[in-house]
């Protein structure tokens, strides 16, 4: 059975993973075997995050829109409520936009469903 020789590929793989770990600290930016565990940790935390990303945001604007209707003298909960029974099918991302950038037609939304 011939050799076979894979310097290249190798050089490839350990260019490749260090340049994913440029930025690291320690040995982990320097060492394969640090810098390749690092790199799918950090991968992970990647992905994890960007699940709970959604869930900061939505929290976020119920604060913003908490904010912005205690200028109406309602509180948030009660808010949500008169939107759900009125029909008013704006969701929170956009009320808080709103609600920052445009409050005159916030507060016609406010008084419209008060």
């Amino acid at each position: 059975m011939p050799r076979i020789k894979r310097g290249t590929l190798h050089l490839k793989k350990r260019r490749s993973i260090l340049k994913k770990a440029k930025g690291y600290k320690w040995g982990r930016k320097k060492l394969i075997r640090l810098a390749s565990t690092a790199i799918k940790k950090a991968g992970a935390h990647a992905y994890a995050d960007r699940k709970k990303k959604k869930g900061v945001n939505r929290r976020l604007w119920q604060i913003k829109l908490n904010a912005a209707v205690r200028v109406f003298d309602i509180s948030y909960s009660k808010f949500i409520h008169m939107l759900k029974t009125n029909k008013v099918e704006l969701d929170r991302k956009v009320l808080a936009d709103m609600a920052e950038n445009n409050t005159a037609t916030f507060a016609q939304i406010v008084e419209k469903v008060k």
